[in-house]
This record gives structure tokens, C-alpha cells and sequence, in this order.
């Protein structure tokens, strides 16, 4: 009985032996199956981070760049905006072509005193003040020869004065825009001319510099003259030379053909850049190259100079001018055109005005550099004023 009873019992613990391992075999495989959905799960998970932050990335340029394309479009829309309207407030204030074509509110270079002439190197220059007219004074500036500089210390106004009428001729030089008479480029030219032995008299119009008034074209010329004669009545016969440059040979011409229309013309006069009309200046200037091509130019620009009364024609007061005439251009001069200075030289020359008087043209090669102000720098420019001032009898020439 025992013995029957044994093998069952020993079946019985096969049986669970059996079973226990079997049962451990699934719970193995059940714990490797999860940990290799674990691994799979981990796996794709890293796989999309990157994907979700490049998307994220490339949103975020996407938005930026649409930001700044916006931004770009509203300056553009801005600027053109500022375009189309810059002609018409020219055009409904004519004021703003006036100020723009004097620029007598730059005042360059800043912090001098125009009282000390001395401060830019011209210890032999006296400053003063004229009175034109009621409520305008104007300030000037006499340098006498270099010769004199030593006997020029310490002197005043009255000494300066009386010199004006030693054997030393004079220049008159009128300046262009902006800026004022202690202009450096200005400065260096006294010094030139000073040097030459020429006395030096200049002045600011009426609103440049330290000069009282409002400009104008005739505000300019008829402070011109004044200045002409109140160097006439000191001058006895010396000669008296009258030098504009830019903007100042339409003033140079206005009081020049005045002066002959009463027949006191100045002995020579020198045009230094000069232009045709302030029309013609305008259209050439390069400030207008933005609008040169704009609808309605002439009307929106132009017009409004001439009805301010600005016309600088010296196209027109050549034909009335009786003296020698010089004209100084430099061939890269990128403010006033050396064609319009060329074709001022074609007008004068011809004019019956002119028939008693010499009228020269001399033009500076472009490789010098000298463009719209440096012509005083000409180791030239001493004997081409020797040669022009020196002579007297009728000649054409360039």
C-alpha cells in the first residue's frame, strides 16, 4: 500500500515541479515582453523630442521673418509716403526752397567767434560792422596784404581803414551758401589772395553769420553794394576786384550789372563756380536727383524759387556787363556742373557788352581734385591772376 501510495506522491511533486517551472518561464517571458515595450515606448519618444523642437524652431523663424517683413513694409510704405509728400509741402510753402537754396542757417564751423579773425590764423585781418539799411547790420572782415601783417598788430578799425587806400588793389569776395565768412575753405583764400598782395574784403549777408536781417536776393545785392562803395569812398584809384563764388556769382553779377548800369563798374570781376540761372543750379544740384524724374518737377520745385523772387540770373546779367570777366571752374566740381559754367562762358563771350573787355575761362582738370571749393589750392592760381589782372586790351580766350 505504501508503495502504490509513493509513486503518486513522487508524480504529484513532478506535477508541481513541472508546473512551478512552467509557471516561471511565463512570468519571465511576461517581464522581458514588458521591459521591450518599455525600451520601444523610451525609443520613440526620443525620436519625436527632436522632431517637435525643430518644428518649433522653424515656427519661431517663420515668425520672426514675418515680423520683419512687416516691419520693412510699414518703413517702405513710411519713406514713400515721405516721398509723394515732400514736393507738395514745397510746393504750398515756397519758404522751405528759400531756406534750402541759402542755408544760411548752417553755420559751419561751429564755435567761432567772428569777432576774432585772429582765432583762424588772420592776425592781420580787423572785423567791423555796416549798416545797409535800417535794422540790418552786417559783419566784414578786411585783410590787408601779408606785407603789412606785422604793422597790422594791435591796430584799429580807422588804421585798417586809411590802408585801403595804399598801392595795393582789393578783392571784394562774395561767398556761396551756408557757412559763414570764417568758412575754412573761405579762410584759405584770404590767405592766397593776401599773400598776392591784394587787401581782402568780405562780408556775411544780412541773416549769415553774425549779420542782422532777413535773406533775400535783394537783401544780398543791395548789401553788396553797399559794401563796393564804402570801399570806393576809402580807395582813392586803386583798383577794386570783385570775386564770387557759388551762390555768390548770381551776386556777384546782380551788383555788377548795376554797378555798370550806373557806369561805376569794378575793374574785373571773377566768377569762381559759378552757374547759368538758379533754375538751371537746381535742376542740376545733387540734392534733386531723387526728384529729377518726378511728374511736375519744374512746378513743384522750381516754380516756387521764382516766386520767391530768387532768380540769380546770370545768364541774363552777363549781357549788361562791361568789364574784364574770369571764370574759375573745376571740371569735377559735383555741386554747380562745369558744363554750366561752360555754357556761362559761351554767353559772355560773344555779348556786345563784352566786346571792349577780355573774358576768359579757365577750367582745372579733374585728376587735380579740386571740385567745388578747393581751387585756391592751384599753384596756378597766382599766375592766372597776374596774367588776367595784368593785362588791359580785349581777349577772348580758354
Amino acid at each position: 500500500m505504501r508503495k502504490r501510495t509513493e509513486p503518486v506522491a513522487l508524480e504529484h511533486e513532478r506535477c508541481a515541479a513541472a508546473g512551478s517551472s512552467s509557471s516561471g518561464s511565463a512570468a519571465a517571458a511576461l517581464d522581458a515582453d514588458c521591459r521591450l515595450k518599455q525600451n520601444l515606448r523610451l525609443t520613440g519618444t526620443g525620436a519625436a523630442e527632436p522632431r517637435c523642437a525643430a518644428d518649433a524652431g522653424m515656427k519661431r523663424a517663420l515668425g520672426r521673418r514675418k515680423g520683419l517683413w512687416l516691419r520693412l513694409r510699414k518703413i517702405l510704405f513710411c519713406v514713400l509716403g515721405l516721398y509723394i509728400a515732400i514736393p507738395f509741402l514745397i510746393k504750398l510753402c515756397p519758404g522751405i526752397q528759400a531756406k534750402l537754396i541759402f542755408l544760411n542757417f548752417v553755420r559751419v564751423p561751429y564755435f567761432i567767434d567772428l569777432k576774432k579773425p585772429q582765432d583762424q590764423g588772420l592776425n592781420h585781418t580787423c572785423n567791423y560792422y555796416l549798416q545797409p539799411e535800417e535794422d540790418v547790420t552786417i559783419g566784414v572782415w578786411h585783410t590787408v596784404p601779408a606785407v603789412w601783417w606785422k604793422n597790422a598788430q594791435g591796430k584799429d578799425q580807422m588804421w585798417y581803414e586809411d590802408a585801403l587806400a595804399s598801392s595795393h588793389a582789393i578783392i571784394l569776395y562774395l561767398h556761396g551758401n551756408a557757412g559763414t565768412r570764417g568758412g575754412d575753405h573761405r579762410v584759405e583764400l584770404y590767405k592766397v589772395l593776401s599773400s598776392l598782395g591784394y587787401h581782402v574784403v568780405t562780408f556775411d549777408y544780412r541773416g549769415w553769420g553774425d549779420s542782422v536781417g532777413t535773406p533775400s536776393e535783394r537783401g544780398m545785392t543791395y548789401d553788396a553794394l553797399h559794401v563796393f562803395d564804402w570801399i570806393k569812398a576809402r580807395s582813392g584809384d586803386n583798383p577794386v576786384y570783385i570775386w564770387g563764388h557759388s551762390l555768390g556769382t548770381g551776386v556777384a553779377t546782380n551788383l555788377v550789372r548795376r554797378l555798370c548800369e550806373r557806369e561805376t563798374p569794378p575793374d574785373a570781376l571773377i566768377l569762381e563756380s559759378p552757374f547759368t540761372n538758379i533754375r538751371e543750379e537746381a535742376k542740376s544740384h545733387p540734392f534733386s536727383v531723387i526728384y529729377r524724374y518726378f511728374p511736375g518737377f519744374d512746378w513743384f520745385f522750381l516754380d516756387p524759387i521764382t516766386s520767391s523772387g530768387i532768380k540769380f540770373a546770370n545768364d541774363e546779367n552777363v549781357k549788361h556787363i562791361s568789364c574784364p570777366l574770369l571764370i574759375l571752374h573745376a571740371e569735377d566740381d559735383p555741386v554747380v556742373p562745369f558744363q554750366l559754367g561752360r555754357k556761362l562762358y559761351s554767353i559772355a563771350a560773344p555779348a556786345r557788352s563784352f566786346r571792349d573787355f577780355k573774358v576768359q575761362f579757365v577750367p582745372f582738370h579733374s585728376d587735380l581734385g579740386y571740385r567745388h571749393k578747393y581751387i585756391y589750392k592751384s599753384p596756378e592760381l597766382p599766375r592766372i591772376l597776374r596774367e588776367f589782372l595784368g593785362k588791359s586790351e580785349p581777349e577772348h580766350q580758354h
